[in-house]
């Protein structure tokens, strides 16, 4: 019931989210593999949105994150395209940054029906960040999207038989 804030503490790669209230830390056997969160207290705003996206971009660049997968997840940015796809219920938008061979994060924003403000439109962001889990591809700066390899595990954000436009505690 507490707001909690990310300080990814890397000496490298570190960065700092804003307060959030769903956060959750995945662990085994007292080792830390994984966190989701949503980096807001409540769903926001477009533009407000926006600011927390392009904020996270900017540390993730800024502390020598690279884009993974850029041709088919290109990085948020505040122009007329990107408001078109977030407005769309069914696309909104996913980026991908990786951090050498230590880490990656993925970072998911859509529309979201949210009862307390009806008459709004809002959005989430949600957040995953662990050991790369997703295969690119290291040719290029960016590299492009591989094959999955089965082996390795997947860590899913939405469990099946959930909607985005289901609520979530807020």
């Amino acid at each position: 019931m507490t707001d909690a804030r990310l300080r990814f503490d890397d000496p490298q790669f570190g960065f700092t989210t804003p307060a959030a209230r769903f956060f959750t830390v995945d662990f085994d056997d007292n080792v830390i593999f994984g966190i989701r969160m949503s980096p807001q207290i409540e769903p926001l705003l477009l533009d407000d949105a926006l600011k927390v996206a392009l904020d996270l971009q900017n540390q993730w660049r800024e502390g020598g994150w690279r884009m993974a997968g850029r041709t088919r997840y290109p990085p948020f940015a505040d122009t007329p395209e990107w408001r078109a796809q977030l407005r769309d219920v069914n696309r909104g938008g996913s980026v991908y940054w990786k951090a050498g061979k230590k880490h990656q994060v993925t970072m998911h924003m859509y529309r979201f029906k949210y009862d307390r403000r009806p008459d709004e439109e809002r959005y989430l962001i949600t957040l995953s960040i662990s050991k790369p889990w997703t295969p690119f591809a290291e040719d290029g700066d960016e590299g492009d999207l591989i094959e999955l390899d089965p082996s390795i595990p997947l860590t899913l954000l939405f469990p099946s038989g959930t909607r985005r436009t289901d609520k979530v505690n807020l």
